[in-house]
């Protein structure tokens, strides 16, 4: 169980970036080093000629729900669990005529659109990413970004709310004791980095559209326990938390000028709740090639639909 006070994607994207490239090592996948760029494609932070005016120069940003561990198949930095099926390169594959420089990575927080990220692979350490944010230059013409779910330690707090016994005292008393809500304050200091990273954004690539994506629906009000084992009243208030959270993406994004996608919304009926057929999230036990509690193929393929068409209809 992470630590209330650690970010919480960080244990599960490591583990999956760690099947992942064990599994694209199996396959003979093709992946590059820390900081490397798939082959044909530019390095980030390089500047590579345009030989058409109208080509997009496309800069992914984010953590695990838009790197896409353990969807096959697996590129870049091994430790980072990025798919060639994540939602930036379908959004690259829809948009067309686009160079894409993906560098977004599991267990991501905001300092590491700054900062380099230390990489482990199996609880061993892979060198580390450099700064996101590298990637970006004056000739980048979009940005998308999500960001925000490792600062609020989500993943590690619905992985603590597990529970088989229908007569266990809810998770949710424990997040918000003395009538705090832990997770809410997490949450909403979360705000002020947002706020710099977009401005960051701006300064570097001035002339980029910048979309910040949110997260999808991840369980259905009142839930469905047991078969995803989170008492009713804690799966309302975890996604309640992703709620929050999206509310905050939203806000900076408007007061920040970036435009915000809302991906929960859309994606009701899609929950971890569904039949695998229908399940743009996975749950506590994935049903498809992805990580626990991480949008599958066809969520990040959704995703980048919804963002396509916004782009398009705005």
């Amino acid at each position: 169980m992470n630590s209330p006070h650690r970010p919480g994607f960080s244990r599960f994207t490591r583990f999956a970036a760690g099947a992942a490239a064990l599994a694209g090592l199996a396959l003979g996948t093709a992946t590059a080093p820390a900081g490397a760029a798939p082959a044909g494609a530019a390095a980030p932070g390089a500047t590579a000629p345009a030989t058409d005016q109208n080509r997009q120069i496309y800069v992914a940003l984010g953590d695990s729900m838009a790197s896409g561990p353990l969807i096959p198949n697996p590129t870049g930095p091994l430790a980072c669990g990025r798919s060639t099926h994540n939602y930036p390169h379908e959004l690259a594959a829809r948009l067309g005529d686009t160079e894409l420089r993906d560098v977004t990575c599991s267990s991501a927080t905001s300092k590491h659109l700054t900062q380099p990220q230390p990489l482990e692979l199996l609880d061993l350490p892979m060198g580390e990413a450099p700064p996101q944010f590298d990637a970006l230059s004056a000739d980048t013409t979009l940005v998308t970004l999500t960001i925000g779910g490792n600062d609020a330690g989500l993943v590690g707090i619905a992985q603590s709310c597990q529970t088989l016994d229908p007569r266990a005292t809810p998770c949710k008393e424990k997040y918000t004791e003395g009538g705090v809500d832990q997770v809410a304050e997490r949450i909403d200091a979360f705000a002020p980095k947002l706020a710099a990273a977009l401005d960051g954004i701006h300064d570097r690539a001035p002339a980029a559209r910048v979309v910040v994506a949110g997260y999808g629906l991840y369980i259905k009000p009142g839930g469905c326990w047991p078969y995803q084992p989170v008492l009713g009243v804690d799966a309302d208030y975890l996604q309640g938390s992703v709620d929050r959270l999206n509310g905050v993406l939203a806000t900076q994004s408007a007061a920040h000028g970036a435009e915000y996608v809302d991906l929960a919304t859309p994606s009701k009926g899609h929950d971890t709740c569904q039949l695998p057929s229908k399940k743009w999230i996975e749950g506590y036990v994935p049903t498809a090639p992805a990580a626990p509690l991480h949008p599958n193929r066809q969520g990040e393929e959704n995703y980048a639909r919804l963002i396509a068409e916004h782009l398009t209809a705005n």
